[in-house]
């Protein structure tokens, strides 16, 4: 028998909902370099570029999309507070996720600029310059059913 595991709408979203609720008040580090092969990898000489703040409620309540068998459970981020400094100069490639107290990793994904494909978290450009402001387009967590 073949293993075709499918979850109800109201089971992925609770999942969803519980990860979107970790990234209350966290953190979003963007890095140049290439991303580590897991969340739980060590840095090693990738260069912080930029870091940002999620408020509160990072996240909306999730929802379902699309039919089966390619149904999703989506949640998409409030307004993530922008870097007015930028940590140093480079081009943006892959970032991390941090919960509130900066250290307990919750997940690392690609960065990609508005315009130039899929990418886990979207900026308006990814060339970042040390001093200048960094804003998030759009970051979204997405679960297949």
């Amino acid at each position: 028998m073949a293993n075709n595991p499918f979850f109800a709408d109201a089971t992925t979203q609770s999942a969803i909902n519980a990860m979107a609720a970790l990234f209350n008040t966290g953190y979003i580090r963007i890095y140049t370099g290439t991303q580590p092969n897991d969340a739980n990898t060590a840095l090693g000489s990738q260069t912080l570029l930029s870091t940002l703040r999620f408020g509160g409620t990072a996240f909306a309540a999730s929802s379902p999309s699309g039919t089966a068998p390619s149904r999703v459970v989506t949640a998409n981020a409030n307004a993530i507070t922008p870097d007015t400094n930028a940590a140093a100069t480079g081009t943006a490639t892959w970032f991390r996720a941090l919960k509130s107290d900066g250290t307990t990793v919750i997940m690392d994904g690609s960065v990609g600029a508005t315009g130039s494909g899929s990418f886990d978290l979207t900026l308006a450009t990814t060339s970042i310059v040390a001093g200048e402001t960094v804003q998030i387009t759009s970051f979204t967590l997405t679960q297949p059913e």
